[in-house]
């Protein structure tokens, strides 16, 4: 393969940062003597993506196969593109310096929707046709993942292949029968039409896209162009991870990162079933890595890496039924060498003066707590299942316990909401903080912080409020105003996320085919690191919309029958339509479900569609 470090290394001391673009790293893994290449890229900087799950473990699981190797590669700094196009140097991967469109496959993660233009980002730079029916004989294929794969459509012409849901094993496989299938001397289509049968591979350009009226009678947007296609794509799931090692070995960046600490994945899925949550539907079901397993790994992972701090990490840590053990033997194990450990996500129904505890040790920053909505009966229509008194129980624990900031988070435009819900927001954060005063020594009292965050609901594929619209942007500043001014107390802080960027989630959520150009044009027109706000650009994207005649706004704020076919119908997590209806019925009706894991089965569907069931180590308890 080329080797372009020295045309690297000239362009170098005009980065800001050059440690994103050299390797060597500790802990990273290169195999140059393998004939079977794979590049993992992650469609943003080096600091944002370096910690992603998937480009660890994905990496890890090429590199076990023999033969097989995994490098990484990121989306480069919006300046340093421009260098690099100027200069002629093409995207390049990490650990060989090496051009991707030299590899046998390229793997893109699609980790949010406002990483669609950095995909184009990352093709264009790195020389590869954005469309895959552009593509030649000679190019790599190019797969993604990851959870926008849930609903692909919206990049379904820029990918040879999609895999669905988790990778452990699904990825391996894909890459076998290619590297088997080119060794035989396969045309692409070919390998394509293979790739087709694996199961969890999604293949869009083997499907045509229907018009609206013949998907509502079909029941379905694709159309397979041979009779031997599957025409449903249900999400793989590795079974093995409960009793898989926790300790996945990770590298060490020498630059500073974003989550910059040993992360150690305790528990997979989350069925506590709020309605909004599409990472809720998309892992289900529950599984529980056991605390020997996750106690042995941390001092592991502490000892191979160095860290000083270490984060249990899934999508609901304290739901984890041995929670309270783990804690106490990592905080005996770590007593005395200035090693913390944190819970990135508290629920306030399990944070209790114990867990408050336990909780970080000495070290005490900030809490981030989610009530999502101001009210209960909002609260019951997401089905968020806690209560006023569960928040105040959990400030009460946590600020006796030594913390002096505290951070709440909530949704506006939740469906049903109305203006009595977002006065609600301001009354509960007041009284939060009047909780904090009350639970601190008086001398200790002018340090007390809390902060209020709002982001604007995004209806999700795959969750039961996929069918309700998004609220106009002007509308859901008009609440933010609406709240900023119903909060009395100036030492509550209110935040809010754009709107903007809030609605152009939304219509790559909601989406079919047709937004594939829409966000080329706007990539064309300069859109890219649309995440970044000083990087967004509103005009890009207007001037898109307005150039293809293409109604971002019917797509966002539509409401649907929940008879209605999504675009993303043929895509299934496990979680069957039947159950969503019933749950967005439920909230209309402000009825709450209740979560399995700690009750009986709620009959999702999940278990019995994947063959697998929850994993539990112990019994949970509420």
């Amino acid at each position: 393969m080329t080797d372009l470090w020295g045309r690297l290394t000239a362009l170098l001391g005009d980065a800001e940062r050059p440690a994103r673009y050299i390797n060597h790293e500790w802990g990273c893994t290169y195999k140059p003597d393998e004939p079977y290449r794979f590049c993992m890229v992650y469609p943003d900087t080096y600091e944002l993506g370096q910690a992603n799950q998937a480009i660890r473990i994905l990496c890890n699981v090429v590199n076990e196969q023999a033969g097989m190797a995994a490098e990484r590669a990121f989306l480069p700094a919006p300046e340093f593109c421009d260098l690099m196009r100027e200069k002629g140097l093409p995207l390049f991967s990490l650990e060989s310096c090496a051009p991707l469109i030299e590899f046998d496959v390229v793997g893109i993660t699609l980790p949010h929707e406002l990483a669609a233009t950095n995909v184009l980002e990352t093709l264009d730079l790195a020389g590869i046709p954005l469309r895959s029916v552009d593509r030649g004989e000679s190019d790599p294929l190019v797969f993604a993942g990851g959870p926008c794969a849930f609903n692909p459509e919206p990049y379904a012409p820029f990918f040879d292949a999609f895999s669905i849901g988790e990778g452990e094993e699904s990825v391996p496989e894909m890459l076998a029968l290619h590297r088997s299938l080119k060794e035989r001397g396969a045309s692409r289509t070919e390998m394509l039409r293979e790739l087709a049968k694996l199961p969890g591979c999604y293949v869009p350009s083997l499907y045509d896209w229907a018009g609206e009226a013949e998907a509502q009678d079909a029941g379905s947007w694709i159309r397979p162009k041979h009779e031997d296609l599957p025409t449903e794509f249900t999400k793989r799931l590795f079974d093995g991870f409960a009793d898989s090692p926790a300790w996945e070995p990770c590298i060490v960046p020498f630059t500073e990162a974003v989550h910059d600490r040993l992360n150690v994945e305790i528990l997979r899925g989350c069925t506590r079933g709020c309605r909004f949550c599409q990472a809720g539907m998309m892992y289900r079901p529950v599984r529980e890595r056991s605390a020997d397993n996750i106690v042995e790994s941390v001092i592991k992972g502490l000892e191979e890496t160095g860290y000083d701090e270490v984060s249990l990490t899934s999508l609901s840590s304290t739901d984890h039924s041995q929670i309270a053990d783990i804690l106490t033997r990592l905080n005996r194990a770590c007593e005395g060498k200035g090693i913390r450990i944190s819970i990135p996500s508290q629920r306030l129904d399990s944070f209790g003066v114990d867990m408050a505890g336990l909780v970080a040790g000495q070290k005490k920053g900030g809490l981030t707590f989610a009530p999502e909505a101001g009210t209960q009966r909002l609260r019951d229509v997401i089905n968020k299942n806690v209560t006023e008194d569960d928040l105040f129980s959990a400030i009460d624990a946590a600020f006796e316990a030594g913390w002096r900031r505290c951070k709440l988070y909530f949704m506006i435009g939740l469906p049903t909401e109305t203006d009595d819900d977002i006065k609600g927001i301001a009354s509960l954060a007041q009284r939060a903080y009047d909780r904090a005063k009350a639970a601190v020594p008086p001398e200790q009292r002018g340090h007390v912080r809390m902060s209020v965050s709002c982001a604007l609901f995004v209806p999700k594929a795959q969750t039961p409020f996929q069918w309700d619209g998004q609220i106009p942007p002007e509308e859901a500043m008009r609440r933010v105003n609406l709240l900023r001014s119903s909060v009395k107390y100036r030492a509550v802080d209110v935040h809010w996320h754009d709107p903007s960027t809030s609605f152009i989630e939304a219509v790559m959520s909601r989406g079919g085919r047709e937004c594939a150009d829409w966000v080329e044009r706007a990539w064309e027109h300069g859109a890219r690191f649309d995440a970044w706000s000083e990087s967004f650009d509103q005009a890009a994207w207007d001037a898109a919309s307005e150039e293809l005649g293409f109604d971002p706004v019917s797509v966002a704020q539509r409401s649907y029958d929940l008879s209605y076919v999504m675009p993303w119908n043929h895509i299934s997590t496990g979680v069957s339509n039947a159950f969503m209806r019933l749950e967005r019925k439920r909230a209309d009706a402000g009825e709450t479900t209740p979560d399995c894991s700690f009750t009986s089965c709620t009959a999702c569907g999940a278990c019995p569609v994947l063959d697998t069931d929850i994993v539990t180590r112990e019994v949970r308890h509420a």
